[in-house]
């Protein structure tokens, strides 16, 4: 049974207890990531994510580390567009002391000046690493293509300009106006009892900040073409459209329909461009949400020479369904490997942690099981057709990683709108 506590300072915890295993996961989420950033402070947000891990007042870097190796767990962090997550999976004996670690990491690092410049080159090499894989760097190139100059098209690892101008009080000043209690959230999933849940209101009753509301605006669906030229043996290729922003009512007709196009090896996609020409070995689709709007993207890796022929089926694909909608077969089993997908995520302590997390930033509330296989059950071929009308018919956003200098002449971004 998920269970939800709002401390008085704001802070929330939200907790499944699981008694039938031995691993408890427990996320530290704060709302923010590269959405809430501007060009002056762009990668701050993951930047800060790596300075967490570099030392407390009491404990260093290393001994951070060794803690979580002693007791057979593990501890990292990953930062999104519009949040940041602290975690650690251990062993159910060890969670009072992973909850210590975390948030001595939480309150106590202390952004030494010679760490922080050594942890700029660290990103910075990791920068470069994103860059010379390609079909990671369209996916950054996308998000410009289809937010622009809105923060959602920020890249989150940032750049080296900015992140060699950064200074300690830069983090000082970021956590004081984004780390506060109103926009964190404790989870805890897997075989814990109530002492934990105790101690967790103890070490953050005291937390308190008072930074200023962020007031975003849904941002307008660019359609951008972007070419980035490489020496690449590929082209790698992405192509996306207007989505839903997480809650909309369609969510499901639409993670349906994604399914039926690119979600999967059976997809309409992989079926006609990998097993059928034998055109890209990789091809897929997927679904953004975010708090004001989404994206739906789909990537291939084709030769250079097949990049025409292959935007041609992705289009034809596209306007197909808008046309015709998908056969009984495609919606009975999208609807099977969607609870598949579902029943198979809730086995992992960690994914249920990172399931209560998202749902409670960025949503507020929490679905049961019952209550979204009902809502999957609810999808049918008319609300899948409506998604597709309303979505693939719009302007599309491109990107591009390759060595052509340019795209095909048939590769534009009005094609679907035009048909």
């Amino acid at each position: 049974m998920i269970q939800r506590h709002t401390c008085e300072n704001g802070l929330r915890i939200v907790t499944e207890k699981i008694p039938s295993v031995r691993s408890v996961a427990i996320g530290i989420w704060v709302g923010t990531g590269s959405k809430y950033e501007n060009e002056q402070n762009n990668g701050i947000s993951h930047f800060l994510e790596h300075m967490f891990f570099k030392g407390t007042a009491t404990r260093s870097a290393k001994e951070i580390a060794e803690t979580f190796d002693e007791i057979g767990g593990n501890v990292n962090a990953f930062t999104s567009k519009e949040y940041t997550c602290y975690y650690a999976r251990v062993l159910d004996q060890h969670a009072p002391i992973a909850l210590v670690v975390l948030a001595d990491m939480f309150f106590e690092s202390v952004f030494d000046p010679e760490e922080l410049e050594k942890e700029k080159n660290v990103v910075i090499e990791e920068i470069s690493m994103y860059e010379d894989t390609p079909d990671d760097l369209v996916h950054d190139l996308i998000s410009r293509a289809s937010f622009g100059q809105h923060p959602l098209g920020y890249s989150i690892l940032g750049t080296e300009d900015v992140l060699r101008s950064l200074k300690r009080n830069d983090l000082v000043q970021y956590i004081e106006e984004r780390y506060l209690p109103g926009n964190t959230v404790i989870t805890v999933a897997g075989n814990f009892d109530d002492a934990l849940i105790e101690e967790i209101k103890k070490r953050f009753s005291g937390f308190s900040r008072k930074g200023s509301e962020v007031s975003l605006t849904k941002p307008p669906f660019s359609g951008e073409i972007i070419g980035h030229n490489k020496a690449t043996e590929q082209a790698h290729l992405c192509i996306s459209l207007p989505g839903f922003q997480v809650g909309h009512e369609n969510t499901y007709s639409l993670i349906l329909l994604n399914n039926v196009l690119g979600g999967s090896m059976s997809s309409r996609l992989f079926q006609e461009i990998r097993e059928e020409r034998g055109l890209a070995y990789s091809v897929y689709s997927y679904h953004s949400s975010y708090k004001e709007t989404g994206s739906f993207t789909i990537y291939s890796g084709t030769a250079p020479e097949h990049v025409g022929q292959v935007f041609d089926i992705v289009t034809n694909i596209l306007h197909d369904v808008t046309v015709n909608g998908i056969t009984d077969k495609e919606l009975n089993k999208g609807k099977e490997q969607l609870k598949g997908s579902l029943m198979l995520s809730l086995e992992s302590t960690s994914s249920r942690m990172s399931r209560l997390g998202k749902n409670e930033l960025l949503l507020s509330r929490h679905l049961s099981l019952d209550e979204i296989i009902a809502k999957i059950d609810r999808v049918s071929h008319e609300s899948v057709l409506a998604v597709a009308q309303e979505l693939f018919r719009s302007k599309m956003a491109l990107a591009m990683v390759s060595p052509l200098e340019g795209f095909p002449e048939n590769v534009k971004n009005d094609v679907l709108a035009s048909m």
